[in-house]
């Protein structure tokens, strides 16, 4: 029965790596703290600097969905997205201005295989800038058994009247 494990799992690893065009880097998979570090890292960069979407593909399922949201003439919107559709969305502006997002709070939900992260970032555009930007990340992972999958990802950012939680913050 153990031989029958690995064999399932190393058809799971071999799958994955299939589907996602690269295998995915071990410490960006193996945990959930593994999945949030390089959710962030792959869009944080200066100027001029590329980013690594071949990277960010690994983390995600095939087919999944990116959905920001925003606030047209009083009322909410959600932009809905493949993650290739992200990419168009947001490389240049990235590559072309510096993007550096990090995560200031974090809460996570787990139940069995299945889990939730609700992440509060701040945006600058170098390491050292000033803030232009804050919201939440919410997003959907699951276990497969031999690594961390994101299912979904949403986002909200902070606006006057949407400004986050004291609970969403980190504690002073």
């Amino acid at each position: 029965m153990a031989g029958m494990k690995q064999v399932i799992v190393l058809v799971l690893l071999c799958v994955s790596a299939w589907a996602q065009g690269k295998a995915a880097r071990p410490e960006d998979v193996a945990t959930i703290d593994g999945v949030i570090k390089a959710y962030y890292e792959v869009v944080s960069g200066p100027a001029g600097q590329p980013r690594d979407w071949d990277r960010d593909r690994t983390l995600y399922i095939p087919g999944v969905k990116f959905v920001a949201m925003s606030v047209k003439d009083g009322k909410p919107v959600a932009e809905v997205m493949t993650h290739e559709e992200y990419i168009a969305r947001s490389n240049d502006g990235l590559v072309k201005s510096g993007f550096d997002e990090k995560e200031i709070h974090r809460e996570v939900r787990r139940f069995g295989n299945i889990a939730h992260v609700w992440s509060t970032y701040e945006s600058r555009r170098t390491p050292q800038g000033p803030v232009i930007a804050r919201g939440i990340n919410s997003l959907e992972l699951y276990w497969d058994g031999a690594r961390w999958w994101v299912a979904s990802a949403v986002w909200d950012g902070e606006r006057k009247a949407n400004p986050i939680p004291k609970d969403y913050l980190p504690a002073q």
